[in-house]
């Protein structure tokens, strides 16, 4: 029978060792204790095992007692596990439970843990008047200043009597009606209250006439109403621009009325006296007149286009300068003198303004003057 050529190669390195070798105690698998199946092969070889001693074999306990995975070499086509995103690492999912979305609690405001009441405000212009039916603008502050220094709007209403449901404290309260106005602090106790207010006021209606008793265009007519001084640069304007014939509502008291009659020179004051809870109607008298120049060839002939006209008192201060071939200008009663610029020709004539005489003042081009030309200006 054949002897595999393993076996004697396993003999003689046995023979060749020195015995010193073979004293020692180094386990060397016995050939012999594989059996015969294991020298010449079979279907199924037995597994290498990894070396311990016999002392520590006992120590070391087995994989399936301690609830370790088995191991076995890696067999052939087994594949490999390789991560989902190779150069990341995969977080793995934890399960929280279910908590609610982080929302700071509103906390009610002061306004809203104190008590509220309703504070009722009625005005009148006197005392024993009745109440003002419309037209009145209240405006509710804060007793205590802001950062800026002016106290802060609490509320406001343009009702006839208003209704403001505020906590307990002080305010100051404005009310107005037209141009007249009061101001006064509150002290709300927060007790349902119903205060009247007395605005101490009236109303003035201005008009004016020329002195002859005929009436003015009210287009061309205007008042200014200040306040009352001794001297002009004290007075405060309280209402400008008002037309003829408008209410204007104010505190009683005395005030500097200006009526203008056109825009230059034609103006009356007058010093009125308001009365509260009446309708005062004043009217001024004017002495002036409306002028409208022209430059003809002849009396009553066609006016020169293109002329500039500068219109100056007696004393020689300008009073109006314009550019056209008849401009109107409305003038206080006096003497003045006009001077009429054309195609640089200058021509002059002295007039008179009388009070209520509308009149057409004509300037002939045989007129011709001397004045100098810094008299005549561009126009307005």
């Amino acid at each position: 029978m054949p002897i595999d050529m393993r076996v004697l190669m396993a003999v003689g390195i046995a023979l060749w060792m020195p015995a010193s070798a073979a004293a020692q105690d180094i386990p060397i698998p016995s050939l012999l204790d594989r059996g015969t199946r294991g020298l010449f092969g079979s279907d199924k070889e037995r597994e290498p095992g990894a070396y311990v001693s016999p002392s520590a074999a006992d120590l070391v306990p087995d994989a399936a007692d301690v609830g370790a995975p088995s191991l076995r070499s890696l067999q052939r086509f087994d594949p490999i596990a390789l991560p989902v995103e190779p150069g990341k690492l995969r977080v793995p999912s934890i399960d929280l439970p279910g908590l609610p979305a982080y929302a700071p609690q509103n906390m009610p405001s002061q306004d809203m843990i104190r008590s509220r009441a309703t504070l009722t405000l009625e005005a009148r212009l006197t005392e024993d008047g009745e109440s003002i039916p419309h037209g009145l603008i209240w405006r509710l502050f804060s007793a205590i200043p802001g950062l800026d220094g002016r106290p802060s709007l609490i509320a406001s209403s343009e009702s006839n009597i208003a209704n403001f449901e505020v906590p307990t404290g002080s305010y100051i309260l404005h009310v107005a009606f037209g141009r007249a106005g009061l101001v006064r602090r509150i002290d709300f106790t927060g007790v349902k209250t119903r205060e009247v207010v007395v605005l101490d006021a009236g109303g003035l209606r201005l008009d004016a006439l020329v002195s002859d008793g005929s009436e003015i265009d009210a287009g061309k007519l205007t008042f200014d109403i200040y306040t009352d001084a001794e001297t002009e640069s004290e007075r405060n304007l309280v209402a400008g621009d008002i037309p003829a014939s408008k209410i204007v509502r104010l505190n009683a008291g005395t005030y500097h009325v200006v009526s203008n009659y056109g825009s230059i020179n034609a103006l009356v004051r007058a010093d009125i006296r308001v009365e509260a809870g009446k309708v005062t109607d004043a009217t001024l008298q004017h002495r002036a007149a409306l002028m409208t120049m022209k430059l003809v060839r002849e009396p009553g002939g066609e006016a020169l286009a293109d002329t500039a006209w500068s219109v100056t008192t007696a004393s020689g201060d300008i009073v109006r300068q314009s550019v056209g071939a008849f401009p109107s200008m409305v003038l206080a009663e006096g003497e003045y003198v006009l001077i009429a610029k054309n195609r640089d020709k200058v021509y002059q004539r002295i007039f008179e303004v009388q009070s209520g005489q509308n009149v057409d003042v004509e300037v002939l081009t045989s007129s011709l003057s001397e004045a100098p030309d810094a008299l005549i200006g561009s126009g307005d």
